[in-house]
């Protein structure tokens, strides 16, 4: 059995092919450099070339080592049309998300930036606290992570909202469903987490018309892809006082650059896509028992629908 590795420089690709080698000591692994044609049964990938997939035949499955598969996607005709794309269920990046997202509504609902500008201000000044049953999370996208997440907020009682492309059941929370129930998701929701996959049609999906159906002085949390806001509407919202403040760990274009505007906004907390990071063991893990399972002619969870881009 031969797998072929690709990651962008300074990912740590040698120990990943280090780790998958202990861990699948019956493969051949090897890393992808330009030129390499020669056969491989598995692909195990974050970001490939499109070179990488040239003329390969035999191929067995493509594995993306990250949660998001907009970015092998993207390469369209040039991935082979018969070949399975499988993503990572969770990669330990679960818990870590939901812990950068509960802290993000509770920052914000118990009124901590406001209680920082004061003590820089030396103010000692109590707030009145907020209504919780006013303060409503909405979740867009109910996956591994989505789910997770509301986990994780259930706990601290916030009344739960869940929005996805297809109808799904979560405990303590009101789902909605589909292009038709869009507006109402919105309409019901205070804090607005984004955790979307990128897809044709996610992309900006945090527009200025969608800011506006929420509620007044709303929250916006993105943890998903930069593609899913459209950042000028975000600022424009947040001057006109319909958004109250946001935290972005994900933008367009990355590392934001020294001159955009997000830096200028104190309403806006920008952290470098540090939100949740696949733990490299769970990852090994998972996919070298997705591996032996398709060697054994099993079925395996995380296979990619192209045509629904996720």
């Amino acid at each position: 059995m031969k797998v072929l590795f690709h990651a962008p420089s300074g990912s740590g690709m040698e120990d990943w092919i280090a780790q998958f080698s202990a861990a699948l000591p019956e493969a051949e692994c090897r890393h992808w450099r330009s030129g390499d044609n020669a056969h491989a049964d598995y692909i195990l990938a974050w970001r490939p070339p499109v070179e990488m997939f040239a003329g390969r035949r035999n191929l067995k499955a493509i594995f993306n080592l990250g949660a998001g598969v907009d970015a092998i996607l993207q390469l369209g005709d040039s991935l082979p049309a018969d070949v399975p794309v499988i993503r990572i269920d969770d990669g330990g990046m679960a818990v870590p998300m939901a812990e950068y997202v509960t802290h993000a509504v509770l920052g914000y609902f118990r009124q901590f930036d406001i209680y920082q500008q004061q003590a820089a201000r030396r103010e000692w000044k109590q707030l009145a606290p907020p209504n919780k049953k006013d303060f409503s999370v909405g979740i867009l996208g109910l996956g591994v992570l989505g789910s997770r997440i509301a986990e994780a907020l259930a706990h601290f009682d916030f009344p739960l909202h869940g929005w996805s492309r297809t109808k799904k059941s979560v405990p303590g929370m009101h789902c909605y469903a589909g292009d038709a129930e869009l507006d109402a998701f919105l309409r019901a929701t205070r804090v607005l987490v984004c955790i979307l996959p990128l897809t044709p049609a996610t992309r900006g999906i945090v527009n200025s018309a969608n800011l506006q159906k929420l509620q007044h002085a709303a929250y916006v949390i993105n943890v998903a892809r930069g593609g899913h806001l459209v950042e000028e509407d975000l600022l424009a919202q947040i001057q006109a006082g319909q958004i109250a403040g946001a935290t972005l760990d994900v933008f367009a274009h990355e590392p934001l650059v020294e001159t955009h505007p997000f830096w200028k906004e104190p309403r806006i907390t920008i952290t470098p896509h540090i939100s949740a990071q696949s733990v490299e063991e769970q990852t090994v893990l998972q996919i070298t028992g997705k591996i032996r399972a398709l060697q054994r002619g099993e079925t395996v969870s995380g296979l990619v629908d192209r045509s629904q881009g996720y």
